[in-house]
């Protein structure tokens, strides 16, 4: 696992990028290297520099050739400036989804956004409620987070939650609320927030530019344009996520108490669904296979031991294993999981288009170098049959530990 390269495309395109502050710093220094053979191969691309005109000048002093090994590598970690905001104008206030304790790829869209609301004289304020795991609050550009960790805000509890949005009202007085519109509590949370302010909010909003609101309307066929109001549901790619710069995360405390209530809304835990009866694009957990998978009774027993929502790639689909309402990619469905398992698939390149959205991926392929491998964000090489069996048999293990622990 640790010979496989890593493709890191933001390294990338800051090194194509000549006018990025940091392009220097991502250059490749190898200017000579020893080949299988023992030939002494040198690298013509290191020699020489970018001009301020775009034109590559070499330096003939021979400084480059000696301040080589000062530069830095792309296999070394750029730290990005810190941006800190002392005595903001004003605030932002974001309040994510945050999945599974993290940030999803709709809640850095937001924070993108929120960025650009509040320039270089406001602080974008991150109200995070119960308990997470995200540590990466500083690259997704939060320079203050509230953190409200009560057991009150565990679960489905949207009237604490307004509750506690009411009393940062009081405090921060925020320029702007910015939420996700989405399915799962951000969208709901939003409209209930604006019902408590008295604001009319833009809902599936997809650009903010110039004061302007841009929001989906009409099945998706039209645009709503309106003046930005307080309160903004963004819909997900409302925004680049920021990547230029660290922010502070400061940690914040509300100042007024809040109220004690009694909750008209009692939490009684998620339903069981089948998963296949969940659409592809709404489902949160997929197991896809591909022309490596040679045992598909073990692929649907690992899928109903795992509970995920079966796909296929067009391979498997033309074949006959699968129909084609499961088929990912551009020429099937775009899907936007938060946890991607791909087993025997080599990865097209439609393929890949189709699966672009999903937060986690993770390949299961005999060839280390096939492009799956290449976009997973965690591969496992060997024979999928006996992963898939062992995956099972790890699951069943888990399940019968709990329900020893339970009685």
């Amino acid at each position: 696992m640790s010979d496989i390269i890593r493709r890191d495309p933001r390294a990338e395109w800051i090194a194509r990028n000549r006018l990025h502050p940091l392009h220097a710093a991502m250059q490749k220094t190898e200017p000579s290297w020893l080949s299988a053979h023992g030939v002494l191969r040198k690298n013509p691309h290191a020699i020489g520099f970018i001009g301020p005109n775009g034109l590559k000048r070499i330096d003939r002093s021979g400084a480059q050739q000696g301040g080589a090994a000062k530069r830095s590598s792309t296999n070394e970690v750029v730290q990005l400036p810190l941006q800190v905001i002392e005595q903001p104008a004003f605030s932002i206030c974001v309040v994510p989804d945050m999945l599974g304790g993290r940030l999803s790829a709709h809640d850095k869209d937001l924070l993108g956004l929120a960025r650009q609301l509040a320039g270089s004289d406001g602080a974008v304020v991150a109200v995070v409620f119960g308990e997470h795991k995200e540590n990466a609050f500083d690259l997704a550009g939060v320079d203050r987070l509230l953190h409200l960790a009560d057991n009150a805000f565990d679960g489905y509890a949207p009237e604490a939650r307004v509750l506690a949005l009411g009393a940062v009202e009081r405090q921060l007085a925020p320029r702007h609320w910015l939420l996700p519109d989405s399915r799962s509590g951000g969208g709901e949370l939003g409209r209930r927030l604006a019902a408590k302010l008295g604001e009319r909010p833009a809902t599936r909003v997809w650009q903010v530019a110039d004061g302007i609101a841009s929001g989906r309307a009409g099945a998706g066929r039209e645009d709503l344009i309106r003046r930005a109001p307080r309160l903004i549901l963004a819909a997900a790619e409302c925004a680049e996520p920021v990547s230029e710069t660290r922010h502070e995360v400061r940690p914040l405390a509300l100042s007024d108490a809040l109220l004690s209530h009694l909750p008209r809304i009692q939490d009684l835990g998620a339903v069981a669904v089948d998963p296949a009866q969940i659409p592809m694009a709404e489902a949160e957990f997929i197991l896809s296979g591909g022309n490596g998978v040679k045992d598909w009774a073990l692929f649907h027993q690992a899928a109903a031991a795992l509970g995920a929502t079966e796909g296929a790639s067009r391979v498997a689909v033309d074949d006959g294993f699968m129909g084609r309402d499961r088929q990912v990619g551009a020429s099937g469905i775009w899907v936007t999981a938060r946890v991607y398992l791909a087993v025997g698939i080599s990865g097209a390149i439609q393929h890949l288009q189709g699966i672009g959205a999903c937060d986690k991926v993770i390949a299961i392929n005999l060839d280390p170098r096939c492009d799956m491998i290449k976009r997973a964000d965690l591969s496992v090489i060997g024979d999928s049959a006996a992963i898939l069996q062992a995956l099972i048999e790890r699951v069943a293990a888990h399940r019968q530990g709990g329900a020893r622990d339970a009685a």
